[in-house]
């Protein structure tokens, strides 16, 4: 038996955590397309550290061209010419300190304007990779995962971005710069043990930092992924808004919803206490540190060997280097917590394509647009089978119908015709159209040669007049209004306070079943497809609503290549064959009268209906009964 094989799809993205170096890895190429920029960002983030090492420097000066000053005050000698002159060179270092602070705020500006561009380009560029990667991805990937936690991940993810760039190249650069500045400037001025202790404190805070940083990073993304599982069931239970007042079951999705904050709320509070043991753990590094480094420098001043000055100076330096070093600590973690955060947005860009177009594969060069299908047998899991063996052809310009019960296979048939899932090439059976099989043309080419009118009509959240251009986004507005007009819908849309600027609301509830499926009759009638597909285009509606419906559906399908998959016979009494299907097998095939005569599941199901309209005829409009639409 051919059958579907679920071997040959490509398994979903695993949901272990990557390593946080393939992450950056993947950042990277992003960043790559602006070098000069981050090269010229990257001399400015240097020249900042560098300005901002002389200030110590020059302060050291001050302070001992003070400190001689006030000497010579005590031996009487402000008034002579070497006191003038060191009054005229302390002066000259207040100015020289101004302008090297303001070097330093020059240079980091500079730096913040040439890489906000590469910031927000990177960040513009991926989510709009993922966003295009996610539509291509298989109706398989998007049934078998939330969206509202799909949106979450991305916009966590995009501001990751922002936060690791921003971090990298604003504290841990300038940070590592300047710690490599100090260190060496204390080797050469003076003696290895202010470089020897500053160095150990700061291996020893960063040890510290990194091991139990690591420890807190399975509470942020507990903390991820109970936020997504909340807001993914807040925004299943919106968009489910009126089921869940049919039932009154408002409570009930409150308290699912609760369920999820708790865990949330337990699992930040863990997050906050391991964050308080890592703060006090930095302090007591640093402080330590400190300590032994400044009881040196105030050794050495007493002894006569180092400046007030010098103490000065060291101080400073150890507080320039301490005070980011604190920040470096947090730094830290928001770049661990902003990895975790990419690491789910480049998993779903990672997601393998289910369904990919062939290597070399052509446009559809559609002529009759006669379509066949040949022995398809199809299967969503191995273990049940869909179709068995399916074959039939659709003449260019005919209509087809396929009917049978619910679960016969018939919307699964739309399905391959799309490509949202794809025939096993190795069980033989095919899909052509015009002789080419649709699985060796390019996709994007086979659906714009479709149109279809569905069952259940999902709109968006807009307005009347996009929704309707969405067949077509290039269409002029004559055009929107011609197809508008060609549905019957101009007249009602034009009775609206607001026209075709009219809201649709959330999944067009704003307009009744009969108002949505006009709409996307109009937006396939704009597309203009040579082939269509009517999936249970008019189960919903009332049998006034369908019938007015059913003559538009049979007006647009003169000329077109028609399958409509209806589960109410008298709606494809006119088509040219009519397919019945009974548990993904063809048992029947012809025309109304053939298979009426012939006696079996169509008749069956003829009778049947029959039988039902007749019972409902007394409550119907005497017009319908007889058989007119008004």
């Amino acid at each position: 038996m051919r059958r579907f094989s679920a071997s040959t799809e490509l398994a979903p993205p695993s949901d272990a955590p990557r390593r946080d170096w393939q992450t950056i890895r993947s950042l990277l190429p992003y960043l790559a397309t602006y070098k000069g920029r981050v090269a010229l960002a990257l001399t400015c983030l240097v020249g900042a550290k560098v300005a901002n090492l002389g200030v110590p420097i020059v302060m050291k000066r001050i302070v001992d061209g003070l400190a001689s000053m006030q000497h010579l005050t005590a031996l009487g000698r402000a008034e002579h010419e070497p006191a003038i002159v060191l009054a005229g060179g302390i002066a000259l270092l207040v100015v020289a300190y101004a302008v090297v602070r303001l070097s330093t705020s020059a240079f980091t500006e500079l730096r913040e304007i040439l890489f906000s561009k590469v910031t927000e380009s990177a960040v513009r560029e991926l989510a709009l990779k993922v966003f295009r990667h996610l539509h291509s991805l298989s109706l398989r990937f998007h049934l078998e995962r939330q969206t509202g936690g799909m949106s979450r991940d991305i916009e966590r993810g995009t501001r990751g971005i922002q936060q690791l760039i921003s971090y990298s190249l604003y504290s841990i650069l300038p940070t590592l710069v300047e710690v490599g500045l100090v260190l060496g400037f204390f080797i050469v001025k003076y003696e290895a043990y202010y470089a020897v202790v500053a160095l150990i404190a700061l291996v020893v805070y960063i040890a510290f930092t990194v091991k139990v940083t690591e420890w807190r990073t399975h509470f942020r993304r507990t903390m991820n992924e109970l936020d997504s599982r909340a807001n993914s069931r807040a925004i299943d239970s919106l968009l489910n808004y009126e089921t869940v007042k049919y039932f009154g079951n408002e409570e009930w999705e409150a308290k699912r919803y609760d369920e999820n904050l708790k865990r949330y709320r337990a699992a930040a509070i863990k997050s906050q206490n391991s964050l308080s043991l890592l703060n006090f753990g930095q302090q007591t590094i640093i402080g330590t540190g400190l300590v032994f480094i400044l009881w040196r420098a105030t050794s050495g001043v007493m002894a006569g060997r180092l400046t007030l000055g010098d103490l000065v100076l060291i101080n400073t330096f150890m507080l320039q280097l301490y005070i980011p070093l604190n920040f470096l600590g947090v730094v830290y973690r928001e770049l661990k917590q902003a990895l975790t955060d990419m690491d789910r947005m480049f998993t779903l860009l990672g997601a393998a394509r289910e369904i990919p177009d062939a290597p070399g594969a052509a446009s559809l060069a559609v002529r009759g647009a006669e379509l066949s299908l040949e022995r398809v047998s199809f299967a969503y899991e191995p273990s049940r089978q869909i179709l068995h063996d399916v074959s039939f052809t659709i003449a260019a310009g005919t209509t087809t119908a396929v009917v049978g019960a619910s679960g016969a296979g018939k919307s699964t048939l739309a399905r391959l015709l799309f490509r949202f899932y794809d025939l096993d090439r190795t069980a033989g059976g095919a899909i052509r159209i015009d002789g080419q099989d649709i699985r060796d043309v390019k996709q994007e080419t086979l659906r714009a040669a479709i149109g279809i009118v569905p069952q259940d009509t999902v709109l968006f959240n807009d307005t009347i007049y996009y929704n309707i251009a969405y067949g077509r986004p290039s269409a002029t507005r004559e055009e929107v209004v011609a197809a508008a007009r060609a549905a019957h819908i101009h007249d009602f849309i034009e009775g609206l306070p607001k026209g075709y600027d009219t809201p649709v609301g959330e999944r067009g509830l704003k307009l009744s079943g009969g108002e949505k499926q006009r709409v996307a009759i109009a937006r396939t009638l704009l597309k203009d497809p040579p082939i269509l597909v009517f999936d249970e285009a008019t189960s919903a509606l009332d049998s006034r609503s369908e019938r007015a419906i059913q003559a538009e559906l049979d007006q647009i399908a003169r000329g077109r290549t028609t399958l409509v998959i209806a589960h109410r016979l008298s709606t494809v009494v006119h088509a040219h064959q009519i397919i019945v299907m009974d548990h993904g097998r063809i048992v029947e095939r012809g025309t109304h009268a053939e298979l009426v005569r012939a006696g079996g599941h169509f008749a069956q199901m003829w009778a049947l209906q029959q039988q039902q309209a007749a019972r409902e005829a007394p409550l119907a409009d005497p017009a319908i009964v007889n058989g007119s639409a008004r």
